[in-house]
């Protein structure tokens, strides 16, 4: 093995084993998220994208490589001629074995490269998604207990609102009494004006008939004053 594919074969084991830790179930997202925070990754940012596309690029062009020497060793041409000489039919077939690995090499290393890169995406997406839920959870939290809050609120004060309602009912049950009761005494009392005024006007009138009684009286009063007066100037 040359050294770029020894290089390509390292790449791809460390990808493997990159993948399976960011794969361990019991590492949670959040946790994640602080390891990519780190500040070198801060530091490593501005060149990530770089040398993802480096990386990409360099890996298909050793897969085109690769895809050349199979196509190169499974042509017919040098199978023919390794049919005429047996050593040259080992060395195509080494040939072809080794194109074919190399092929697999990079080709699984651009594939896991692309699968680690959305495994992070995807984890720091997952991390976002759970922190705004945990606020989410929060806000929910809170607006259940105020909810709760404002319904023990408002059942105090319906609870206020029927105990007001009953001491005005009771307050009106009264009110409606007095005032029957008033209403009672204005009766009593507009029947005794009645019989007072009845009673005044028939004082009123028997005032009246005793004054033109008086009146009568005094004229015959006058009348009996002026007879004798009348018959001693008669007898004179």
């Amino acid at each position: 093995m040359t050294l770029q594919w020894t290089a390509v074969a390292f790449f791809l084991y460390a990808e493997i084993a990159v993948n399976i830790i960011l794969c361990i179930p019991f590492i949670s997202a959040q946790r994640w998220r602080s390891v990519f925070n780190w500040r070198i990754w801060n530091w490593l940012s501005p060149y990530w994208n770089k040398c993802f596309i480096t990386m990409v690029v360099v890996l298909v062009v050793l897969f085109l490589d690769a895809v050349r020497e199979v196509q190169k060793y499974s042509d017919p041409q040098p199978m023919e001629d390794a049919k005429v000489n047996p050593n040259v039919f080992d060395h195509v077939h080494m040939k072809l074995f080794r194109a074919q690995r190399n092929l697999y090499i990079s080709g699984f290393s651009i594939f896991l490269w692309l699968i680690m890169r959305r495994v992070v995406t995807l984890l720091n997406q997952v991390a976002d998604t759970l922190a705004n839920s945990a606020g989410l959870q929060a806000q929910v939290d809170s607006a259940v207990k105020a909810a709760k809050r404002s319904q023990e609120d408002n059942l105090k004060l319906k609870h206020a609102i029927l105990d007001e309602e009953k001491i005005l009912s009771a307050k009106n049950q009264q009110l409606k009494l007095e005032v029957g009761r008033l209403e009672g005494q204005l009766k009593a009392a507009e029947e005794a004006v009645r019989k007072s005024n009845a009673e005044v006007e028939a004082m009123r009138r028997q005032a009246k008939g005793l004054a033109q009684e008086y009146d009568r009286l005094l004229s015959e009063h006058h009348q009996l004053q002026n007879l004798p007066r009348a018959e001693d100037k008669k007898d004179q």
